[in-house]
């Protein structure tokens, strides 16, 4: 029944949205079988799979963005599941400094200096700078809309792109993480940040571990996460990268600092 409200809510936003845009042309619903396949056949789990900007963008596995034209470029390219995976194949070029304008409250601001201060300390290839200015930023973390929300995606991010850019746009739901400060909102960011520079779910195999409920498999894909040498193969305990969050602060582990040292 809950589904079933969602989805009515969403077939009148879109009925509205085609009745505001000058009476054009109806958006697409991509709530279709021919997606949900498309989607199956790179690797992702399409159990939490909800189509938003009107048909032109998807949000799979809780966090991770993408737009219909990127899923149709990877099954163009090639890119199909494997198993072991952890880090995308589109990784960022480096060595870079990647810039990070915040467009969202002062607590918001606070957290990504330490989500930053955190990725900085590695000595990485990559490092990153908060910038004022969104023209000036490689990676801009804005309001999310507010049917994310209604839908229980608490954030998300992208991958980066096949020219080696970071995923450009992290969204964070205000309705739920205005009322989180400290290690946990820290968390969260540095979270959404590892998508943009490439790494996946650690519990991508079982999503059960971080989220609880039964085992659920998020598949695996070139896109979506190569098995990083030195790394667990299971789920990683305590890590960054893990698809739900217990409400507390998550520094790097070991593993997790072999993982971004390997990858940058």
């Amino acid at each position: 029944m809950k589904n079933s409200i969602r989805l009515i809510v969403l077939l009148s936003l879109l009925a509205f949205s085609a009745c505001t845009e000058e009476q054009t042309t109806q958006p697409e619903n991509e709530i279709t079988a021919e997606m949900i396949e498309k989607l199956n056949e790179l690797g992702f789990n399409t159990d939490n799979f909800y189509p938003v900007q009107f048909g032109e963008t998807v949000v799979v596995e809780q966090d991770i963005r993408l737009t219909v034209s990127q899923i149709n470029e990877m099954l163009e390219e090639g890119i199909l599941p494997k198993e072991e995976h952890y880090s995308t194949t589109n990784l960022v070029s480096a060595p870079r400094v990647i810039s990070v304008y915040v467009s969202l409250p002062q607590n918001y601001v606070d957290a990504t200096d330490q989500a930053i201060a955190r990725y900085n300390a590695e000595n990485l290839t990559l490092t990153f700078q908060r910038v004022t200015s969104a023209s000036a930023a490689d990676i801009t973390i804005v309001a999310s809309p507010w049917y994310y929300g209604f839908f229980g995606i608490l954030g998300s991010a992208g991958f980066p792109t096949a020219t080696g850019d970071p995923h450009n746009e992290i969204q964070m739901t205000r309705s739920y993480y205005d009322g989180v400060t400290g290690g946990a909102l820290v968390t969260t960011i540095a979270h959404e940040m590892g998508h943009c520079i490439g790494f996946r779910h650690t519990d991508y195999m079982d999503r059960s571990y971080s989220c609880g409920g039964a085992t659920d498999d998020e598949g695996a894909s070139d896109v979506g996460a190569n098995h990083i040498p030195g790394t667990p193969t299971t789920p990683s305990v305590a890590s960054w990268m893990l698809a739900c969050s217990d409400g507390t602060d998550r520094p790097f582990t070991a593993d997790d600092k072999t993982a971004l040292d390997y990858l940058y």
